[in-house]
């Protein structure tokens, strides 16, 4: 029978490493936490899943979790002391040599996120184990996920992505993408669609079907660039610091299809007016606004 003494110093020896990681991790700049397997689906949109059984799967290939990323540091170390009963049940049993049951994970790519098992990972993890028993659901995925990714790299490789789809989809020589850049990710889908509602309402005037290039170059000329002229009019890049020309764009044609809602006849330089006359922050409010918000995405 298993010592409780053990189990004990197994888990705050555990809870050390989770702490010494959380230190190392402020050195780089990085959240030590697992990946959420929810923010990680909602971002790279797995197309379809396909039932893989029982697997031994790498068990430093977990990188994250359905239901406790906030429980665990990335490396699966335990963070919380109320983890402490079920997680030194689990190391008793290891001790004992009881045969515990399979953990369940999704797989995307070579990763894997934990459905059930949270704690019977984090044993493993801390105990230095290489494989793990596990039930496999994996999940097909066009962007690479890497270990030791946080959130906002991940945000940053689906928006690289769809950018790269734009490009090969339209091949939009025809207008200047080497001015336009987004940072969020949707964005480029996003102004697709932005291209066709304004198509749609071109149409309207004429006997013939824009094509997708026509309607791009109207909504460029007519829409996208009136919008950043009303914004260097108006002096308004301060406030958007670290913002590329696209993400002002859409940031502040979605606050003007807010203003049409109460006035229709509102135009760009309403628009941007209203940021000007509202946004009452000083020059380095916003930087150090800007600055937290880049720290808390890491």
């Amino acid at each position: 029978m298993a010592d409780s003494a053990t189990t004990a110093n197994d888990f705050e020896n555990a809870r050390m490493k989770a702490r010494l990681q959380s230190i190392f991790s402020t050195f780089k700049w990085k959240k030590p936490d697992l990946l959420s397997f929810y923010e990680v689906t909602k971002l790279i949109k797995p197309s379809s899943q396909a039932y893989k059984g029982m697997q031994a799967i790498p068990v430093k290939k977990i990188i994250g979790s359905e239901n406790r990323y906030h429980d665990f540091s990335s490396a699966f170390y335990p963070k919380n002391t109320s983890l402490r009963e079920r997680w030194q049940s689990i190391d008793a049993a290891r001790l004992d040599n009881v045969t515990l049951p399979p953990i369940s994970v999704y797989k995307i790519g070579e990763w894997y996120f934990v459905r059930d098992g949270n704690h019977r990972v984090s044993v493993a993890r801390t105990e230095g184990l290489d494989f793990i028993d596990a039930e496999v659901v994996e999940l097909s995925s066009e962007i690479p996920l890497e270990e030791g990714m946080t959130l906002n790299e991940l945000k940053k490789r689906v928006v690289a992505h769809e950018r790269e789809k734009f490009l090969e989809q339209y091949n939009p020589t025809y207008l200047p993408m080497d001015k336009i850049y987004f940072s969020s990710p949707g964005a480029y889908p996003e102004m697709v669609h932005h291209i066709m509602v304004h198509k749609y309402y071109a149409n309207e005037h004429l006997d013939r079907e824009l094509s997708f290039q026509e309607g791009a170059e109207s909504w460029y000329n007519n829409v996208y660039k009136p919008l950043l002229d009303a914004v260097d009019k108006e002096h308004l890049r301060s406030r958007f610091p670290g913002s590329t020309d696209g993400d002002i764009y859409m940031w502040l044609v979605r606050h003007w299809d807010e203003m049409k809602r109460v006035d229709a006849l509102s135009t760009e330089i309403d628009a941007a007016r209203d940021v000007k006359e509202n946004d009452k922050r000083s020059f380095i409010a916003r930087w150090v606004e800007y600055l937290k918000d880049r720290l808390s995405r890491k």
